[in-house]
């Protein structure tokens, strides 16, 4: 009776003052705010995804151009996005591939600049396709175009496409390719051309595109995208990573195989809702220390396009990246803010 009446006194004491915070239900229990999210966090198709954790603090992601002249959207918490507009207007955007889409944008932050990389291509361009560069002083733009950086003729690797940019001691570097074997060179110290007298090297086989190194420990983790992307329902695409001691390899499987020869080691794979899953983000870590990665999926029950999905990276006890039961998650807990 006596803890009945104290919590009928607690109970009255936050109506009548006010609390914000706290809310009752017809029994007078306090209701919970939700603390879980849903996929897809964006349910309109955001393809190749890439984030940037902005100097404002507000994080920034970008994708393929199914809204033309690539969107922009911007969030807190990695969960609500507002979509801010695009990176270019019909008269700014790149030209070098007169009829390609823009694919695959890359965003870094590189001395006071935000630079966009991006790919430009036609479907089956392999030859004409190529990868360009634009810059802008804030995340939301506007984006002004450097023109390419090289077309696949030019730099005679078939399906330039799919670029990531990275720094290691002192230096920049470029990774791109798609399904034509995974190529990395140095870059000029503006991040904005490539070094002259530099010469590309193979890393990865001919299985992969869409590729994104992190750096973690003692690690470097190629991530990577294997499968067809682009059949709606029928899509097999799937997020797959090896790993190596040094930037350049040899990336290797669980087991040891080179992915070279083509090895890896799959992470993310389909569910009984969404399909074709892979082009993954760069990864980002929230208040809490915990890593979460974007990538694209088609929902079966929505397959129009592919949806902006969101899922923790967990490490197992061999530093092995995984997501928890190895396909997207339908509902999970929010990252930490």
């Amino acid at each position: 009776m006596k803890k009945n009446f104290i919590y009928m006194f607690i109970l009255q004491l936050l109506v009548a003052t006010g609390c914000n915070a706290c809310s009752s239900s017809e029994k007078g229990a306090p209701v919970i705010p939700n603390q879980k999210y849903t996929n897809p966090v964006v349910a309109l198709s955001l393809p190749d995804p890439t984030i940037i954790k902005a100097q404002d603090g507000h994080f920034y992601l970008y994708a393929t151009e199914n809204t033309r002249n690539t969107p922009i959207y911007r969030s807190d918490n990695l969960v609500d996005w507002t979509f801010l507009g695009t990176a270019f207007t019909d008269a700014t955007r790149p030209t070098f591939e007169p009829n390609g889409g823009l694919w695959a944008p890359d965003i870094n932050y590189i001395n006071g600049k935000y630079v966009l990389y991006y790919s430009m291509s036609v479907w089956g361009g392999e030859w004409t396709c190529g990868i360009g560069v634009a810059v802008a002083d804030k995340p939301e733009g506007p984006f002004t175009d450097k023109g390419k950086l090289f077309r696949s003729n030019e730099i005679d690797v078939q399906n330039s496409i799919d670029q990531f940019y990275i720094e290691e001691g002192g230096k920049k570097y470029l990774f791109w390719g798609s399904f034509r074997g995974i190529y990395a060179i140095e870059m000029n110290d503006d991040g904005l051309s490539v070094k002259e007298g530099a010469q590309k090297k193979q890393i990865a086989g001919t299985a992969f595109e869409g590729t994104y190194i992190h750096k973690k420990g003692n690690y470097y983790y190629m991530f990577a995208s294997i499968g067809s992307c682009c059949e709606g329902a029928n899509s097999t695409y799937e997020l797959v990573v090896g790993r190596s001691q040094s930037l350049f390899g040899p990336y290797v499987d669980k087991t040891g195989k080179d992915m070279m020869d083509n090895g890896y080691t799959v992470v993310i794979s389909k569910s009984s809702r969404f399909v074709g899953n892979g082009h993954c983000s760069e990864i980002v870590q929230d208040k809490a220390g915990n890593d979460w990665i974007f990538y694209h999926g088609v929902d079966l029950n929505h397959p129009n396009g592919r949806m902006l999905l969101l899922d923790q990276v967990k490490w197992d006890n061999n530093s092995w990246p995984y997501i928890e039961g190895g396909k997207p998650s339908s509902s999970a807990d929010k990252p930490v803010f």
